[in-house]
């Protein structure tokens, strides 16, 4: 059976969420392990669907881009979620950085997703500031990391190849913070992913945009069994129509 669907940010962020709750590495380590969820806009849904909790969209973020590369206006209102055994626990950053090995999984998020599956992150700080605290220690140690990120976010470009022109003070002008750009790799979870691993359906991208009620979607095209293909529309259906939540950027 094939279907098609657009899908608006909030129900491509929650889609992803429900993707990434489901991923077989993130099931093991809220059974047995530690994940960390770092800020961003998409995982503040991942961080409400893992927790349960209700999560304050506005303040779960860190780097945001409105008509400029910019810091979430709410910086230091909301921390990371980290979570033992599936509970939320409050530990040092120092203390949990060093506890975390294999088994452990760290998610973050991005803001480009190139043709070979690499992630581009955009670096504010001089250090490179979530990236630069966890992934080389993941990487070092084997923690998994989890990338939630909308097609809607596909560029052309290799991310490597930007991550080389890059860098902030590479910059002489424009739209905000200077930025470099890391390129990150992990386990994906795209809309695509989410549907496979939700329903076993096989999930295309085909065109990205619109408007009105458009504007930043994402459309796809979906192919699999019958029961399956029904029931993943019938998901993406029940999450028309939910109000984007609202993260403003410094003035």
């Amino acid at each position: 059976m094939k279907a098609h669907a657009v899908l608006a940010p909030t129900a491509s962020k929650r889609l992803i969420a429900k993707g990434v709750k489901a991923h077989p590495i993130v099931r093991q380590a809220l059974e047995s392990g530690t994940v960390v969820v770092t800020l961003g806009t998409t995982n503040a849904f991942v961080a409400a669907e893992l927790s349960g909790e209700s999560i304050d969209h506005g303040a779960f973020a860190a780097g945001v881009i409105d008509d400029r590369w910019n810091i979430n206006a709410r910086i230091k209102e909301a921390s990371e979620l980290v979570l033992k055994g599936g509970e939320r626990v409050s530990i040092e950053p120092t203390d949990l950085l060093a506890s975390l090995g294999e088994g452990d999984v760290i998610i973050k998020g991005g803001n480009a997703l190139d043709p070979f599956g690499t992630v581009g992150v955009l670096m504010a700080a001089t250090t490179g500031g979530t990236v630069g605290r966890y992934v080389p220690a993941a990487l070092a140690r084997g923690v998994d990391i989890v990338i939630p990120i909308s097609v809607a976010k596909s560029v052309h470009a290799p991310i490597t190849d930007l991550s080389l022109e890059l860098g902030s003070r590479r910059m002489s002008i424009g739209d905000g913070l200077p930025c470099g750009m890391y390129p990150l790799i992990g386990h994906l979870v795209t809309e695509i992913e989410a549907l496979d691993i939700l329903f076993a359906v096989r999930a295309t991208h085909v065109a990205s945009g619109g408007v009105g009620s458009g504007v930043g979607s994402v459309s796809l095209f979906l192919e699999g069994e019958e029961d399956d293909v029904r029931a993943a529309y019938a998901l993406l259906q029940g999450m028309k129509g939910e109000t984007e939540p609202t993260v403003e950027g410094r003035p």
